[in-house]
């Protein structure tokens, strides 16, 4: 939340228009670090609005809604999302296809599993969604 919160104040006041605009290179640390932290509690709402909406989750004793967990994705997900974020600060979008496909692979056994894949899928559009939003914002900074 406190990472959604700095990034639409970001987007704001760079919208706004700052007057001389932060140093670059405090921008792209601050987006890059935005990218990797916020990323992973967005992908997490995805998940638990997914599980709400009907996807393949099941109900706990407790009555909690829980989903199928892909091993290390916290861990993925900030790497994909400093990578996301780095190759688009540095001027090589073509980066992005590089990361996903890197991901794709790496994960192309587990997939082969219906909740797994949907996992995935929504995992990895909330996660480079975020890291490209926050890129944005801290191109609106400088």
């Amino acid at each position: 939340m406190t990472a959604l919160i700095l990034l639409a104040g970001a987007g704001i006041s760079g919208a706004v228009g700052v007057d001389d605009g932060l140093p670059v290179t405090v921008a792209v640390i601050a987006s890059v670090a935005v990218a990797t932290v916020g990323g992973g509690p967005v992908a997490e709402v995805i998940f638990r609005w997914a599980s709400f909406r009907g996807g393949e989750a099941q109900a706990s004793d407790e009555g909690d809604v829980t989903h199928h967990v892909l091993r290390g994705g916290l861990w993925i997900g900030l790497m994909e999302r400093v990578a996301i974020a780095s190759t688009l600060w540095a001027g090589w979008p073509e980066g992005l296809a590089v990361v996903l496909a890197v991901k794709g692979l790496g994960r192309f056994t587990e997939l082969k599993q219906h909740a797994a894949a949907e996992q995935f899928i929504l995992g990895t559009f909330a996660s480079v969604l975020w890291a490209c939003a926050a890129y944005g914002v801290g191109l609106l900074l400088i």
